[in-house]
């Protein structure tokens, strides 16, 4: 086990905040003397079956504790997922079945072991105690905090401001996570920095059950492919850790290897902070090179994404993607190496068959045939790397490359 000194400095790696580093240095240091590794814990809602890499922060936090020798609880909250979080909602969340809980909880549990070692990971449900809860226990949860200091969190505040509904159930999602901390005796919990209120409850609750306070470890929440909002589904810039390398979308080359390259420059540090597992020493030279020009930041992107793609994908459909990428967006060519999704066309089969904003539409190239009018007219697309701008152009016999924008592609075969 590495020294309590050495711990700490890979631990702060990428961390907003940290309650306290002063207790997790003395945590650390009983643990390396008497050989007792740390409980750490973190919780885990499944409202939604699919994890995105922003999700992966937390879960590559949690690998490094594990890396040190640390015991990591991964806690499925199948109890308070059928509640759901109200941190950042402005209205009350849709309750889920527990059908849909369990469905999402197996499909976190295989997604996370690409990241965790599950021979060395406990997974936990908070259905083991607090569906046992008596009545009057989980009225006594409720007898812990005040009406006035929940509504000191920020979003309660708004929607009370704004005469939004509040659920008292809402009020004991809280105060459910932080009895999650008392069960498990945690020694350490990460969260999000979003989750701050809740992660400080449990530290309340384990001071008033007589127990030693649960260190908290408080991450950043990673921007999506904008640079700008954290990365969501809901917005279409996240990256999925089960998206292939490089795929078609409605004609778009897009993909987990694309993705990464697309990231804005500035991201670069904060993506390496918080996904790679490169060395402390490695990320600093490679900081400094970023800094001084010496790295170019398209050289750091391609090695990020190769590394994160080999994570979730292996080795060879990472430098597969990579020779996509490559053959697409760097020699401006699709050549052998990529496989255009195809259509065929029959010019007798149907009126205006063969028109080319039609043929646009039906591939998914554009929303509308009114909107592939318009891309034509302004010259965005190309047969053939040959702009067109005539609206109506029309395919004649054989095959014909179709690009709009940088990114979107199509064969169309015409009979």
């Amino acid at each position: 086990m590495l020294t309590p000194e050495k711990q700490i400095e890979i631990i702060k790696r990428g961390v907003v905040e940290i309650i306290s580093e002063e207790e997790l240095l003395k945590k650390l240091q009983r643990s390396y003397k008497e050989n007792i590794p740390l409980k750490v814990k973190a919780g885990f809602d499944p409202t939604a079956p699919d994890i995105h890499l922003g999700h992966t922060v937390l879960l590559e936090k949690m690998r490094q504790f594990q890396d040190l020798g640390h015991e990591i609880i991964f806690l499925i909250g199948d109890f308070t997922g059928m509640i759901g979080d109200p941190t950042g909602k402005s209205e009350t969340r849709r309750t889920l079945s527990r059908e849909d809980v369990l469905k999402n909880a197996e499909t976190y549990k295989a997604q996370v072991y690409k990241i965790l070692d599950p021979d060395k990971t406990q997974v936990r449900f908070n259905s083991e105690w607090l569906e046992k809860m008596r009545a009057m226990e989980v009225a006594q949860l409720g007898a812990f905090e005040t009406v006035a200091r929940m509504l000191e969190r920020e979003d309660f505040k708004k929607r009370f401001r704004n005469n939004q509904p509040i659920s008292i159930l809402e009020f004991y999602y809280p105060l459910f996570q932080a009895h999650d901390s008392v069960a498990l005796q945690a020694d350490v919990e990460l969260g999000g920095t979003d989750q701050k209120f809740n992660l400080l409850m449990g530290r309340s609750m384990q001071k008033a059950k007589g127990m030693e306070e649960q260190v908290l470890i408080m991450m950043p929440l990673l921007e999506g492919l904008d640079g700008v909002n954290k990365m969501s589904k809901s917005l279409n810039n996240y990256i999925g850790i089960d998206e292939p390398a490089f795929e078609y979308v409605n004609g778009e080359l897009t993909g987990m290897f694309k993705k990464v390259m697309s990231i804005p420059d500035s991201l670069i540090e904060r993506y390496y902070e918080l996904l790679s597992r490169i060395s402390l020493e490695e990320l600093r030279a490679l900081l400094e090179g970023l800094k001084n020009e010496s790295v170019d930041p398209r050289d750091a992107k391609k090695k990020l994404a190769l590394e994160i793609v080999t994570r979730y994908h292996g080795a060879e459909e990472a430098e597969n993607g990579e020779k996509k990428y490559h053959a697409v967006f760097e020699e401006k060519k699709l050549g052998d190496e990529v496989s255009l999704p195809s259509v065929e066309i029959d010019p007798d089969s149907a009126p205006n068959a063969s028109w080319l904003p039609r043929i646009m539409k039906d591939t998914g190239l554009a929303k509308g045939s009114g909107e592939a009018m318009r891309l034509i007219r302004q010259g965005g697309v190309k047969i053939n790397d040959v702009t067109v701008t005539d609206p109506d152009t029309r395919l004649q016999k054989g095959e014909h490359i179709i690009k709009v924008g940088k990114r979107r592609f199509y064969k169309v075969i015409v009979k």
